[in-house]
């Protein structure tokens, strides 16, 4: 990394962290009637702390964590105040039927536009105008006409009896063309969706899945994401400002102009990706010092993600560990080359391996000190207000929790009016301890603990740059 200026890590030192929760969760200052989840993340992060100490986590760990997943599967099971998205993960669960429409459903919009396609190869408006009779014209129209009113079962039928007509039979290529349509896996697929749709329990999933929120690709989806879009750009263009209000009071600080930059929608050259991997690839905005070098070259000296919701950052921080591990592999005597927002800049190698410290104390143990080479690089900037009572157990936890084969076992009998016991969750507990795809959820508190240290609010970033 490049040298740092004093005034840059007094800055962030000082800025308040009003995002932060304790390290310890059960120091935490718990609301009344507390909620099942919260004692979930507790019992979860005693387990952890007692595994890393070579311990077996105790009997009063294993109980408060099977007593609160069984209370929060009821909770979620309520009728009218649930969670309508696992009510409906637990209906398929429950009949084959709906398990069947939910994956027919799931690749729909891919069958369409297969099925579109094969259509549009043969009978597209343009070869219509083409065609050598007005019978075939017709047919053609006839076969367009369906497969865009999502006419499925007519559609198949219609590829039959036009294959049949004299004036098709004379056309080889052509009826070729539309047996591919007949022949066509997404068309028996989507007859099979249209069978399935008016069945009730269906009819109960698809409204559960209406309560959670649009169906993918419908318009209300398609506003829902512009809005998401705005809102994130907002917050992008306040994370620039407040860089460059940085950038600034670095410049008067030293007497110099120029010495600072702020890049935004920094993206890793093509050079540094080839293991890019569900690794961060893009940097919101990215404060950069001019290399003493002398070569037009700039050092990295801070890299901030905008996220609109806090819980946006706690998903994120697998892939900005590994976005910051790409980077780190950069060759110290390279310049590279990244694209911006702004315009191309070249980046030396070394600024960038230096991230190879800021990475291996990332992966430490959540502590103040192993986080501090972390904080003094990567921010997540937020403008959403704190909350009186952070969410201790992440949505990604939960939903993993909640979509356990117990769980929905579990929940399946609440469904169909049977009593279920906290200790047939027993198999879940084991899991948390043993299994390698439940670390996630196992260290999901450090995790949340990471992510709320190096986040700071719009306000707070630029009171501290201010005060300084």
């Amino acid at each position: 990394m490049a040298v740092r200026p004093p005034v840059l890590d007094e800055i962030l030192r000082s800025v308040a962290r009003r995002y932060r929760v304790p390290s310890v969760p059960d120091l935490f200052p718990l609301p009344e009637g507390d909620n099942p989840a919260t004692a979930l993340a507790v019992a979860i992060e005693q387990a952890r702390a007692a595994l890393a100490r070579g311990e077996t986590p105790d009997e009063i760990s294993r109980l408060a964590f099977l007593e609160a997943l069984s209370l929060m599967i009821r909770d979620a099971m309520r009728p009218e105040q649930g969670d309508p998205a696992f009510q409906a993960m637990v209906l398929q669960h429950r009949a084959a039927h709906v398990r069947e429409y939910a994956s027919l459903l799931a690749r729909a919009d891919q069958d369409r536009r297969a099925v579109r396609s094969a259509v549009n190869a043969v009978a597209h408006p343009a070869k219509q105008a083409r065609a050598s009779s007005d019978q075939q014209a017709k047919a053609l129209a006839l076969l367009h006409e369906l497969a865009f009113s999502a006419a499925w079962k007519q559609l198949a039928d219609a590829t039959r009896a036009v294959l049949e007509l004299p004036d098709i039979v004379v056309d080889p290529p052509l009826a070729r063309g539309i047996a591919r349509i007949r022949g066509e896996a997404a068309l028996d697929r989507l007859q099979r969706l249209k069978e399935l749709e008016p069945d009730a329990l269906v009819q109960r999933y698809l409204s559960l899945r209406d309560r959670n929120g649009p169906r993918p690709g419908s318009a209300g989806a398609a506003t829902q994401g512009t809005a998401s879009r705005q809102r994130g750009a907002e917050v992008e263009n306040l994370a620039m400002q407040a860089l460059q209000a940085l950038a600034q009071k670095l410049d008067r600080e030293e007497g110099s102009a120029g010495s600072y930059h702020v890049v935004t929608s920094l993206r890793v050259p093509a050079s540094l990706s080839t293991n890019a991997e569900r690794a961060k690839s893009e940097w919101d905005a990215v404060l950069l010092r001019r290399a003493e070098s002398g070569e037009g070259s700039w050092d990295v000296l801070l890299l901030v993600e905008a996220k609109a919701s806090v819980e946006a950052a706690t998903t994120d921080l697998p892939r900005l560990l590994r976005g910051l591990r790409l980077l780190s592999q950069a060759d110290g005597d390279t310049i590279y080359t990244f694209e911006t927002t702004q315009e191309a800049v070249r980046l030396r190698g070394a600024s960038l391996s230096a991230l190879k410290a800021v990475e291996a104390a990332a992966m430490g143990t959540a502590d103040a000190k192993n986080t501090d080479p972390l904080k003094r690089t990567v921010l997540y900037f937020c403008d959403a207000p704190a909350e009186a009572n952070p969410r201790l157990l992440s949505p990604a936890s939960r939903m993993q929790l909640l979509s356990a084969q117990a769980s929905l076992e579990f929940a399946n009998k609440l469904a169909q009016g049977h009593d279920a016991s906290p200790q047939e969750l027993l198999p879940i507990w084991h899991d948390l301890l043993e299994s390698s795809q439940w670390r996630g959820v196992l260290h999901q508190y450090q995790a949340l603990h990471q992510v709320r240290e190096l986040m700071v609010h719009a306000d707070d970033l630029m009171a501290a740059i201010r005060n300084r």
